[in-house]
């Protein structure tokens, strides 16, 4: 009885070392080792690869146009309240033209605007110089604002979708992960995780490209309001100028003080 009882345990003993490593154990060594950031877009599928390649690119153009935007509302910024200050003091509009040259600023756009409606008025005035001249004004106005506001609406253009494309790439990330689960026929965290990181990877990427975006976006939203208020104190002084020559009749015009 002995015997065989040290035959049943030298038989179990061979069986267990024969029995197979647990799945996981397995597919440990295929696992990828490096689960940086750059590796597992490496490891990626070729539509999740897509998804953050267009992410990444959609924050560079966000960063770009912010700093284009930035450079150009400082600088056209400076300029617009220089020559509204000029405007502020005893000048007359033939004075304001000379001043304003051919510069093709906004400012400068505003004032060579009522000079030309003030020379085709024949020296005229009457209410109706004034009209036209704030119509004038209005539409220079309008045509500057959105001059200095293009380029901003791609900015909302990816605040808005960024997070949803980086959604797409995770459901797609996180739908071929569960497909690899069926086809390894294991359901160890150790072989679902790289996948479902990989996934999660596109969704954070989507909120990097849009908390810029919207952020950026409304601070330049900020910066051309204040852009256009300043125009809209350039076409004031304009306005009063006409007004005060009008009624001082000293009114002049370029052609006739030549």
């Amino acid at each position: 009885m002995q015997g065989v009882s040290k035959l049943r345990r030298m038989i179990v003993t061979i069986a267990l070392a024969l029995v197979p490593a647990p799945a996981f154990a397995i597919d440990e060594a295929l696992l990828p080792r490096n689960l940086s950031p750059w590796g597992m877009f490496l490891g990626a599928d070729i539509v999740v690869k897509t998804v953050m390649v267009g992410l990444a690119f959609a924050s560079l153009v966000t960063w770009t146009v912010w700093l284009a935007k930035s450079i150009e509302l400082r600088r056209k910024g400076t300029l617009a309240m220089q020559r509204t200050r000029a405007l502020e003091g005893n000048i007359k509009l033939t004075e304001a033209a000379e001043r304003a040259g051919d510069a093709h600023d906004s400012v400068a756009q505003l004032i060579q605007s009522c000079t030309k409606e003030a020379e085709l008025s024949g020296g005229v005035l009457d209410d109706g110089l004034q009209e036209r001249v704030a119509l004038r004004l209005e539409r220079v106005e309008a045509a500057m604002s959105r001059q200095i506001a293009r380029g901003t609406g791609v900015l909302a253009t990816i605040g808005a979708t960024a997070p949803f494309v980086g959604l797409f790439g995770t459901v797609w990330g996180i739908m071929n992960a569960f497909i690899g689960i069926s086809e390894s026929h294991t359901t160890s965290l150790a072989v679902v995780a790289p996948g479902i990181a990989e996934a999660l990877l596109a969704t954070a990427l989507g909120l990097v490209a849009a908390i810029p975006a919207v952020v950026i976006y409304n601070h330049l939203v900020r910066g051309i309001a204040n852009y256009r208020a300043l125009l809209g104190d350039a076409s004031a002084q304009l306005m009063l100028l006409v007004s005060r020559q009008r009624d001082n009749r000293e009114f002049r015009l370029a052609r006739a003080a030549e």
